[in-house]
């Protein structure tokens, strides 16, 4: 079998990994070294922002939520040096709590660090809602008001975010996320409510906020720009029709086993959001195995644009295929056991064999045009992963019987 020329891996100098190893280092200290103080830590944006802060090696991080105590707040303010103020009331028993909430925390967490000559940059968490004329959005602009007189008082720098919906992760269904709970609801196998399909949302997705949110703490400039607002991309916009569509069809892909479009930027983030909200039962799902004596054949994942997988296992000894195809490729990877994959062109009596064993993963092309068959060369079970172009249409199947070896 013809071997393709492998490049020599050439290690790093000596004095080069050093250079690099300080590097990492001195950036990891760094982040170490920096004292965040993080309000609403508790809440869906808290906790994302925390755990990557986290991965990005950032240890120092002072978490304040509804709960705390509030001589915290004042310790906190007195020693950070860069306020994620993500706290704030979207479901008050009264809507004079959202003022309170939204203004009054804020009022509080600004006259701390005017407390202490805090210069450390401030990034809150606004709404849309802002521009509205009700309770909350009344609640959030005054909130931004007075973080862009403080920056003007001060000089520090300050991050407005007017955020649309934000889904993803740990969102709390059945509260004030239309997405987090389709999601719940749909996996959970509980009805949803659609007042209208044709209902548009604005959305954002949480690692998108919490990337450039980082962006911001990353920033060395001590000046502070002039107001404006802060803006997340990509906005997703999508009716609720079109949100709950996708989700049936989360739900579904475990009997269809069609993937969703990964190419699709939404599709990609809604999927992974959906699967964040799977019972903790309900993780595992079943596949149809096609038994028969010479072993088994079973699809796995179908996409309508990359094709599908499929696992097929062979019995000692047993040949499978002896079939050719027009324009339907595929590829086989063996993982366990040991075989051959014989060809033959089929206007030609020159048989071609590649052997395979799991013990050194390879991948075989299937050409088109070339008759194929796979053989068990073992005393145990074959096991190979195969790939196809396109998904099995059996009005076409665009298949072909002939045999590799007719005196085989």
């Amino acid at each position: 079998m013809k071997r393709a020329i492998k490049q020599t891996f050439k290690p790093k100098t000596k004095d080069h990994a050093h250079c690099e190893f300080h590097t990492t280092n001195y950036k990891k200290n760094k982040n170490e070294r920096m004292k965040i103080l993080i309000t609403g830590a508790k809440g869906f944006v808290g906790k994302n922002l925390i755990v990557e802060l986290r991965n990005q090696g950032f240890e120092d991080l002072m978490e304040f939520d509804v709960d705390s105590d509030l001589r915290l707040l004042d310790v906190y303010a007195g020693q950070c040096e860069f306020v994620f103020h993500l706290a704030g009331v979207n479901r008050p028993e009264n809507q004079a709590d959202f003022m309170a909430g939204n203004f009054g925390f804020t009022s509080q967490l600004l006259d701390a660090l005017k407390k202490y000559h805090s210069k450390a940059p401030v990034l809150i968490t606004s709404s849309i809602q802002a521009a509205q004329n009700n309770p909350y959005g009344e609640s959030k602009k005054a909130g931004e008001d007075l973080l862009f007189d403080y920056s003007k008082e001060t000089g520090s720098r300050v991050y407005v975010y007017r955020l649309p919906n934000v889904f993803g992760k740990w969102c709390r269904p059945n509260y004030n996320s239309a997405v987090a709970t389709f999601c719940n609801n749909i996996a959970h196998n509980l009805p949803i409510q659609v007042n209208d399909p044709n209902a548009v949302l604005n959305l954002v997705y949480v690692d998108d906020v919490i990337n450039s949110f980082i962006a911001k703490l990353k920033v060395e400039s001590s000046l502070a720009p002039s107001p404006h607002f802060e803006e997340v991309s990509p906005v997703h916009t999508k009716s609720l029709g079109e949100i709950v569509t996708l989700l049936n069809k989360f739900k579904d892909s475990r009997s269809t086993l069609q993937l969703p479009d990964m190419g699709n930027a939404f599709e990609k983030k809604l999927y992974s959001t959906y699967l964040s909200y799977l019972p903790e039962s309900d993780f595992s799902y079943p596949l149809k195995m096609n038994v028969d004596q010479r072993g088994s054949f079973t699809e796995f994942l179908k996409t309508n644009e990359r094709g599908q997988v499929s696992v097929n296992i062979s019995k000692p000894h047993i040949i499978k295929g002896n079939h050719w195809h027009h324009t339907k490729n595929e590829k086989f990877l063996v993982v366990s056991g040991k075989g051959v994959i014989r060809f033959r062109k089929i206007d030609s009596e020159d048989i071609i064999e590649y052997f395979v064993s799991g013990e050194r993963l390879e991948v075989v092309d299937i050409p088109v045009g070339y008759t194929h068959n796979i053989e068990n060369l073992g005393e145990t079970d074959m096991v190979t992963i195969m790939w196809v172009n396109e998904v099995f249409d059996k009005e076409r199947p665009d298949t072909y019987f002939l045999e590799v070896t007719p005196n085989l």
